[in-house]
């Protein structure tokens, strides 16, 4: 609160600055990271405060944000520490440079000179500053594949990947040796691509056995699906086709758009002899639901016709093939990308619209008879902000009450005269909505 005090200047009026805005906490996508490392122990970060207005006008300074870079392929999603468990998602960064504000910089107070109105003219009171806000959030990376290489555990989809790209897995005869998914660059001819090795999968990993969720997840950003059958049955000696059958039926059951992905099927360990039957089993399989796909069947899956390869990751038998399919299918599928004219959601607006209404909603909780709380985010800023040692400060709040309808709130909700009202541990009493003064504070 501030008065211009200037020689030849006898009534000068107010000329309170208003107080910085605090940095906000952001979340950007940076193409250059490839992990969360950075996040794994340290999980607590905050924004620059704003600094003080002063007289003449003079508005504090506005603190610096706090940038939070994270990987290409980022969801952010709200947390609960007290539940341990999270909530809404608030962005999915798919894209270099994609960001979004996660917990805004409290607002700076507003000096006396916002306060002037016709009948106050020389407003002795100023607003205090909004407190930080603070946010917790949950940060999960998905991973950002061209293919996904799926399959039952040990139907060869390291030694694969391997084949195909420098990616070095680990490779074992048994089963599920793939406990993280691996990442490799392959190329066919002038083109590249990026193959995910993701560990196997089994009946049920849609309902999260074998760690179906946590495995499944990552095939959701793949544009194209790689299905490996076993020909051999592995030492269980399963049925390729039964495997084909379950691993196709996992994918739908998890996410509908997971059956109607593009997908090549390969039909691996060809070197092995005796397995001309199953070969010849997978292939009428495979070309019967391309001829479902093709003939618009509703009932099948409407996705880019599977095709059948057949392969030996020990032998490097069909996989040039193999990578040339891959390949012409993922530069057909960027193609379209571009030509589509793709429109990025707009994380930041709809996150910001559901949090400004969050922020204008409160709720009255009757606690006893003639006792009622107060809780909104909005409401409990406007109490906070308050110059308690100011008498028009008190009265400039009350107005604001009214405005936000707070008052008939509380009669619709029960409350007469005399009532206790306590709002951001502070308690009023209730004198009526139409009462000129309808708070009186009792405990400072």
């Amino acid at each position: 609160m501030s008065f211009r005090r200037e020689a030849h200047v006898p009534k000068g009026g107010p000329d309170g600055g208003d107080g910085g805005h605090g940095g906000d906490v952001i979340v950007e996508a940076d193409a250059s990271l490839s992990s969360l490392i950075e996040y794994r122990f340290k999980h607590h970060f905050k924004a620059e405060r704003g600094t003080h207005g002063k007289g003449s006008k003079m508005h504090g300074a506005r603190g610096e944000d706090r940038i939070l870079r994270v990987p290409v392929g980022t969801q952010i999603r709200e947390w609960s520490e007290e539940d341990k468990a999270s909530g809404e998602l608030i962005a999915d960064l798919v894209h270099d440079g994609d960001r979004i504000i996660v917990a805004s910089g409290g607002m700076g107070g507003r000096g006396n000179t916002h306060f002037v109105t016709s009948t106050r003219r020389a407003p002795a009171f100023a607003e205090l500053g909004e407190p930080a806000e603070d946010v917790w959030i949950e940060l999960e990376m998905k991973l950002l594949a061209d293919a996904a290489l799926v399959g039952m555990p040990s139907a060869g989809k390291s030694s694969l990947i391997a084949k195909m790209s420098a990616a070095r897995p680990k490779i074992g005869d048994y089963p599920f040796t793939t406990l993280v998914p691996n990442l490799g660059v392959a190329t066919s001819g002038d083109e590249s691509f990026v193959i995910a090795d993701v560990p196997g999968l089994i009946e049920g990993a849609h309902e999260g056995r074998g760690l179906g969720h946590e495995f499944l997840k990552h095939i959701e950003r793949s544009a194209i699906i790689v299905h490996v059958v076993d020909l051999t049955g592995d030492y269980e000696q399963r049925d390729p086709l039964e495997d084909y059958r379950i691993i196709e039926s996992e994918l739908a059951l998890y996410a509908k758009e997971l059956a109607e992905r593009p997908r090549i099927v390969v039909a691996n360990k060809a070197d092995v002899p005796g397995t001309e039957d199953a070969i010849a089993c997978l292939a009428e399989a495979v070309s019967a639901d391309s001829l479902k796909a093709a003939g618009g069947d509703e009932f099948a899956p409407r996705r880019i016709d599977p095709k059948l390869y057949v392969v030996s990751a020990l032998t490097g038998e069909g996989i040039s093939s193999l990578k040339a399919a891959i390949a012409s299918k993922v530069r057909e599928l960027r193609e379209e990308a571009r030509n589509s004219a793709e429109v990025r959601p707009e994380f930041d607006r709809t996150w910001e619209f559901k949090r400004d209404r969050q922020d204008r909603h409160f709720d009255i909780i009757q606690v006893e008879d003639g006792i009622f709380e107060v809780h909104g985010k909005q409401i409990e800023r406007m109490v906070i902000q308050t110059d308690w040692e100011n008498e028009e400060a008190i009265s400039f709040l009350q107005h604001r009450m009214r405005r936000i309808g707070l008052d008939d709130a509380l009669a619709s909700a029960g409350a007469v005269d005399g009532d206790e009202i306590t709002i951001c541990n502070r308690t009023f009493t209730y004198e009526g909505s139409g009462a000129e003064d309808i708070y009186r504070e009792l405990d400072i």
